[in-house]
C-alpha cells in the first residue's frame, strides 16, 4: 500500500508530531517489556536462596521508580509543547485568505459553495458543487464549515484536516492544497444510516485548470 499522500502545508507538521509521540511510547514499551522479563529471570526462585521481601520506601528500590516517572514527565512537557505549537499554527495562526469557500454538510453529502467573480459569498454569482470540491494548487483557502441537520465531521486525510461540523455554528479552517491531485473526503463522525456513504473528493488543480474550470462553472450558473 502506497503511503498516505501529505499533500497540505502543515500535514509534516502533524505527521511529526505523531512520529514523536510514537518514538516515545515505543521507547517506554521495549523498555519496559525488557525489563519486566528481566526482572523476573534475575529473580526467579533457586535452590538455597531466601526470597526477599521489599517494603518499597528502600531508597534503591524507590530510584526504579522516580527515575523513569521524572523521564516520562519530561517526555509528556515536550510533548506538550511540540503539540501546542503545532496546534497554534493551524488553528490559531491562519495565513491571508487567498480564496474562500463554503462546506456544507447534511445527511448524506457534501456540498461546497463558491464565491464568483466578486470574490464575495452569498452573492447573485455564486456556485456550488456536490460531493466534488475543486481548489487550486498551493493557494491558501479560509473555509466556512456549516451543518444543515446533525453533526458532521468534514476530514480530508490527505491534508491531515478534520473538523466537526456543528449545527448552529459556523467554524472557521483553512488550509493550502501542495500536491496536485485527488483525494478523498470523509464525513468522521457517525451521521446516520448513510454516515458510511457520505463520502466526496477533493480535486488540487493547478491554476490553469482551475481559472478554466472556474469559467465553466460561472458561465452555466449565469445561464441559469
Amino acid at each position: 500500500m502506497d503511503r498516505l499522500a501529505a499533500a497540505s502545508s502543515y500535514a509534516a507538521s502533524i505527521d511529526n508530531l505523531v512520529l514523536l509521540i510514537t518514538v516515545m511510547v515505543a521507547f517506554f514499551f521495549t523498555a519496559t517489556s525488557v525489563m519486566f522479563f528481566w526482572l523476573i529471570w534475575r529473580f526467579r526462585a533457586k535452590p538455597g536462596v531466601k526470597t526477599q521481601y521489599l517494603q518499597g520506601d528502600e531508597k534503591h528500590v524507590k530510584n526504579w521508580i522516580s527515575r523513569p516517572h521524572i523521564l516520562v514527565l519530561i517526555c509528556d512537557v515536550v510533548i506538550i509543547v511540540v503539540a501546542m505549537r503545532v496546534w497554534h499554527h493551524i488553528k490559531q495562526q491562519q495565513p491571508p485568505a487567498e480564496a474562500r469557500i463554503r462546506v456544507i454538510g447534511q445527511q448524506w453529502a457534501w456540498v461546497f459553495q463558491y464565491p464568483g467573480a466578486d470574490e464575495q459569498l452569498d452573492t447573485p454569482d455564486d456556485f456550488y458543487t456536490t460531493d466534488d470540491l475543486y481548489v487550486e494548487h498551493d493557494k491558501a483557502y479560509h473555509f466556512e464549515l456549516r451543518s444543515r441537520d446533525v453533526i458532521h465531521d468534514f476530514s480530508v486525510p490527505a491534508f491531515r484536516l478534520k473538523q466537526d461540523a456543528i449545527p448552529g455554528r459556523t467554524i472557521t479552517g483553512w488550509f493550502r492544497p501542495t500536491l496536485p491531485g485527488s483525494y478523498d473526503i470523509q464525513c468522521a463522525e457517525i451521521c446516520g444510516l448513510g454516515h458510511g456513504v457520505m463520502a466526496g473528493r477533493i480535486h488540487v488543480q493547478t491554476a490553469d485548470e482551475h481559472n478554466r474550470w472556474v469559467a465553466g462553472q460561472a458561465a452555466v450558473a449565469s445561464a441559469q
